[in-house]
């Protein structure tokens, strides 16, 4: 078993999670990346290795509990959990929405975040010292035309969290919730406008320093760091320019 604190990061494969894994990794953390791409995750190992860093890709998805079970079953310990994986699919109405898509996000936001979180609480409490680390979303505390899906998913990641808190008060294992506001990351706009570059450049187009994946990443990195009695339950990011879900200043 290796002596380094162990730090198992979904969807690592770009974005927020590619950047955590970058500045875990810095922190001293044994980093345990995983996520679909495998091409992804080895060449971001490779390059982590590179610096001198102790980093293992496994590739598998987390909707898959099959894979989630192997994967926690070769694990030796796991001492912080970031749930990151998730994304949008679509702008539709209610009305107009299709009903595979918002299952997608409910499947990748929600079930696969208490899939991990199941098999691997086991090992975070015999850590003695354990983090489960939700990357939920400013779309998981308000609601805004054409995100139906979307936010009832992350409405569900927030509740997972807050009900995992309640549920195991006592254990040695504290639960965080990150809910960025306007991350500007290469993927998530470009995944929910279905690979419309036009449209997901519209998302940030005129807005002052939208937060980027690494504000995220650094974020995560401060409250699974602060001493072990400290829990930072939820903590709402934004950048300047974005006052809520629908309320951005944008340059003329």
């Amino acid at each position: 078993m290796t002596s380094r604190p162990t730090a198992v990061i979904t969807g690592a494969s770009s974005g927020i999670g590619e950047a955590t894994a970058k500045r875990l990794a810095e922190a001293g953390y044994r980093v345990v990346i995983t996520a679909r791409r495998e091409s992804r995750l080895a060449e971001l190992a490779a390059d982590l290795g590179t610096a001198g860093h102790e980093v293992v890709p496994h590739a598998f998805d987390i909707t898959d509990p099959a894979a989630v079970d192997a994967f926690a079953a070769g694990l030796d310990r796991c001492d912080v959990l970031i749930n990151n994986a998730g994304g949008a699919i679509g702008m539709e109405t209610v009305a107009e929405a299709n009903p595979a898509d918002w299952r997608t996000m409910f499947e990748s936001n929600v079930i696969g975040t208490l899939q991990m979180t199941q098999a691997l609480l086991p090992k975070l409490i015999d850590s003695g010292n354990g983090t489960v680390l939700v990357v939920s979303s400013t779309a998981g505390h308000g609601t805004y035309e054409g995100g139906g899906g979307y936010v009832a998913a992350k409405h569900g990641s927030h509740a997972l969290a807050q009900t995992l808190r309640l549920e195991i008060v006592g254990e040695p294992v504290r639960v965080i919730e990150i809910a960025p506001g306007m991350v500007h990351t290469d993927e998530f706009a470009l995944t929910r406008f279905r690979g419309d570059a036009a449209k997901a450049a519209k998302v940030y187009e005129g807005v002052d320093e939208p937060l980027t994946a690494d504000d995220i990443a650094q974020t995560i990195v401060w409250t699974v760091t602060r001493p072990a009695h400290v829990n930072v339950d939820l903590l709402v990011i934004r950048p300047r320019a974005q006052a809520s879900n629908y309320k951005v200043h944008r340059r003329r």
